[in-house]
């Protein structure tokens, strides 16, 4: 969507705050012993409380609240009996509904004691996406996203799953502009106008390129030997600096 009203972007910004809150809680509620459904429930009712609706459930008929990915899943993990375990990188995906308009955010959590290799492609990805944020500007090439985030990727010596990116968001869960490539392609000519709503979110791993669909349906895999991190944040594009519509508040 495109901003156009004051009232436009505060339904988008008090959605963004919901979800970024959720996360934030689900976060520091996770702890070594609980399953991935224990965790959900959790999100679930913090959704609820705060009068918002499960996207995922939403759309498409997502079996959780949240989506919760551990290790080697690198996204639309499935709540379930999967206990998290000390040491695990646990990435969380919160994305709901409000009033008509949508936001989505999502991060990834190293379980105490954390491993360096899990830490180390943590702090990338979270570099990746603040170096990206730094290209979204109106009038600019939308490539310059993918282009900024492969450069971080390259100096931490990590992939990019390929076949997940970024997208537009704000009154449908994925809209225009579609698909925005998590690394440099010359083919893509968009620009980013003045208004528009979009999520940043790379998917840097230690050595995975690309993601593929499980047995469940769902959850989406690499090799068991590879980590993959990412964060995201929804928001509106404009000439400055992006405005964040999914920074949480202090909760």
């Amino acid at each position: 969507m495109t901003i156009n009203t004051e009232e436009e972007l505060e339904a988008l910004r008090k959605i963004g705050r919901i979800v970024a809150d959720c996360l934030q809680y689900m976060g520091k509620t996770m702890e070594p012993g609980m399953t991935t459904k224990e965790l959900d429930d959790l999100g679930a009712a913090f959704l609820t409380k705060h009068g918002a609706r499960s996207a995922p459930q939403l759309v498409y008929d997502f079996p959780g609240a949240t989506c919760i990915s551990i290790n080697h899943e690198v996204a639309h993990g499935v709540p379930g009996a999967k206990k998290i375990e000390a040491g695990d990188c646990v990435n969380v995906d919160v994305s709901a509904e409000l009033d008509g308009f949508f936001a989505d955010t999502g991060g990834s959590f190293c379980v105490p004691p954390e491993r360096e290799t899990a830490l180390r492609v943590c702090a990338a990805a979270k570099e990746a996406l603040q170096m990206a944020m730094k290209e979204a500007r109106a009038d600019r090439p939308l490539a310059g996203i993918g282009k900024a985030i492969e450069a971080v990727a390259k100096k931490h010596r990590m992939s990019i799953i390929r076949n997940l990116g970024s997208h537009g968001v704000g009154r449908a869960l994925h809209e225009e502009p579609g698909f925005i490539p998590g690394f440099y392609d010359p083919r893509e000519k968009r620009m980013l106008e003045n208004g528009c709503v979009i999520t940043i979110e790379p998917f840097l791993s230690t050595g995975a390129h690309e993601a593929h669909e499980g047995k469940d349906g769902w959850t989406l895999t690499t090799p068991k030997r590879f980590l993959t991190a990412q964060y995201e944040h929804t928001m509106v594009i404009r000439r400055g600096e992006p405005l964040i519509m999914t920074m949480p508040s202090a909760i």
